[in-house]
């Protein structure tokens, strides 16, 4: 089946006005920048670990001790991956310790399913059970992704508590 030249120029045409259209709409929905220019996220590599999740740790008061993620734009971690425990000596066994947090976001993530998750800054407390002693540390346990779909390993810390 022939087209004529005409036929296939309107047809050009409106296949043009049809991409410009909708190139258009979705720009108004792209997010700006103060200068007015999208910023377009690059997803080429990772951050490095100590940008997506930095952390500090300081002691409220004995036996009470504040931890603070500050977390980096599009980076999220899990509650269910959290775990701290205590131990008195470098060979002794754990014990686990209190904590508490606000809650988290709940959402639909890609590799744990209906999860909590915690985005920008997040405090959690921590209560020891017991005194610790000289050669005392907190094990820190966490876990956490990037909202373009790469997931850290879990990670875990030794926080000395008298350095």
């Amino acid at each position: 089946m022939k087209m004529s030249i005409s036929i296939r120029i309107k047809l050009t045409m409106l296949l043009g006005v049809w991409l410009l259209t909708g190139t258009a709409a979705q720009a108004q929905l792209t997010p700006r920048s103060i200068s007015g220019l999208a910023q377009q996220p690059t997803y080429d590599q990772p951050l490095p670990l100590e940008q997506a999740f930095p952390f500090y740790v300081s002691a409220v008061s004995p036996g009470r001790y504040k931890i603070v993620w500050n977390l980096p734009d599009g980076h999220y971690l899990y509650r269910h991956a959290f775990e701290f425990t205590l131990s008195q000596q470098a060979d002794s066994g754990e014990l686990p310790i209190d904590f508490s947090l606000r809650d988290g976001l709940k959402k639909n993530d890609q590799f744990f399913g209906d999860i909590e998750a915690y985005y920008g800054p997040l405090d959690i407390d921590l209560s020891l059970s017991t005194v610790p002693g000289p050669d005392a540390r907190i094990f820190i346990s966490y876990q956490g992704c990037a909202d373009w779909g790469f997931c850290y390993p879990p990670q875990r810390f030794e926080f000395l508590l008298n350095p």
